[in-house]
């Protein structure tokens, strides 16, 4: 790849930091808007807010940019493409109109039906009153409670009980941080089952599906807490087989890509399907339309072919033509490191130390989330989820060994995380281990 060629990323975050880590290595020069204290050292960070469309238009048309590359999903909603698009500017993402497969749940709801995809039945309010009586009239028992637009990965509850739902109606009507997203609400039926990633690029006709992942949402040990925007991610897992992301990939990702064609509404970019596995299959929970948070950070360091080939294929709407992606082998590990009080109110502006000792260690990462450069220069926490620790191993146990071991080299006042990030996946290998063994001793004792 040449050198000369030159990519915006918009957002400051660590899927950004990723990005524009990968893109690097493809040997692009970076530009990143508005970036953080990582991307600054590898990249050249752009005082434009992600959501400034007309001052990042400009900076594309200034600076000679030849891809711009949007991580966050609200200037995605907010109609980032239509406007570089409108002003002759090369860009990867979806319209704003198909971006809503993220920004409004109802939307998304609508276009599930319409492909035949399967995912959780539910109801739809545009009122608290409404929503209230709906729950006050049913059968208690448990539910999820969304608000229907934007809400930085926080605007779902999953409630064990009419009392917690009716909390979380009620805080969708009277929360600040909701007052956005709550258009609308909707009840579904709560899905049993395992929660899982599963991500394709897509050109509106041709689709790459990504290596299967599996997130982790909730803040503390043993999915226990509030719902946050991610707290840590590995990839690939072991839940999806071949076999299984085959079906989902037939069943989920091209059904929908053609439903949303079908409605005019033409989809390009990251396709990100939240999934649970369920007794009857793989249903839906959720579509973001671009890549996750932490699971960006998973999937670039385990990218081996070129990024930017893929992403360009796609801005030229030619995906056909270029070879599937190439994957290291092994897995990787990715913990968030947060500040004291996420998912709710944060301290910031305290100095993170241990970063370069972190970085040193053979197969880690440290990808800044939200991070910035004092005045001194050194690196301080800006927000809640503050650093994305990732490891590479040749196994995933492995992995998660290197990753906590960057963890661990790493403080600031308050700083904290989950530590058992992967777990899930090393109980089910160990499981179906034993199972095997057992299914081995009992074939050969009826063939003795």
């Amino acid at each position: 790849m040449s050198p000369s060629r030159r990519v915006l990323i918009v957002g400051g975050g660590g899927r950004e930091h990723a990005l524009a880590w990968k893109l690097r290595r493809d040997g692009a020069e970076v530009l990143v808007a508005p970036g953080n204290a990582g991307t600054a050292q590898i990249a050249e960070n752009v005082p434009v807010a992600a959501t400034d469309m007309p001052a990042l238009v400009r900076v594309a048309r200034d600076r000679g940019v030849d891809l711009t590359v949007v991580g966050p999903e609200a200037p995605l909603v907010a109609g980032i493409v239509d406007a570089f698009t409108a002003a002759g500017l090369r860009i990867f993402g979806p319209t704003a109109r198909a971006a809503q497969l993220e920004g409004s749940k109802l939307f998304c709801k609508q276009i599930l039906h319409r492909g035949d995809v399967p995912t959780a039945m539910f109801r739809e309010f545009r009122s608290v009153a409404a929503a209230r009586e709906f729950l006050e009239a049913r059968e208690d028992m448990p539910i999820v409670v969304k608000a229907d637009g934007l809400a930085a990965g926080k605007g779902v509850f999953v409630c064990e009980d009419r009392e917690a739902a009716l909390a979380a109606v009620e805080s969708l009507g009277s929360d600040p941080q909701f007052a956005a997203a709550a258009k609308g609400i909707l009840i579904e039926e709560r899905l049993d089952g395992v929660e899982v990633s599963v991500m394709a690029i897509t050109d509106g006709r041709t689709i790459v599906t990504l290596p299967p992942l599996q997130d982790h949402k909730a803040a503390y040990d043993g999915d226990q807490g509030p719902n946050t925007g991610g707290m840590g991610a590995y990839c690939p897992t072991p839940f999806v087989d071949a076999e299984l992301l085959a079906d989902i990939e037939a069943r989920i990702l091209v059904p929908t890509v053609h439903a949303m064609r079908r409605a005019k509404v033409p989809f390009q970019g990251v396709l990100y399907a939240g999934l649970m596995l369920t007794a009857q299959g793989p249903k839906v929970l959720e579509f973001n339309a671009r890549f996750g948070d932490p699971e960006c950070e998973a999937l670039m360091v385990l990218f081996e072919s070129s990024l930017l080939d893929l992403l360009d294929a796609v801005a030229d709407r030619r995906l056909e033509s270029v070879e599937p992606p190439v994957w290291r082998a092994g897995a990787s590990v990715t913990v968030v490191m947060a500040s004291a009080g996420y998912p709710g109110p944060v301290e910031k502006g305290r100095a993170i130390r241990g970063l370069e000792a972190a970085a040193a260690l053979p197969g880690v990462e440290v990808f800044h989330a939200a991070t910035k450069l004092g005045a001194d220069g050194s690196v301080l926490a800006d927000g809640g989820r503050t650093l994305a620790v990732t490891a590479v191993g040749d196994s995933l146990a492995r992995a998660k060994l290197l990753a906590y071991s960057g963890v661990r080299e790493i403080r600031w006042p308050g700083a904290w995380c989950r530590k058992d990030i992967s777990d899930k996946a090393t109980a089910f290998e160990l499981a179906s281990s034993a199972r095997a063994a057992t299914v081995s001793t009992d074939g050969q004792g009826a063939a003795e």
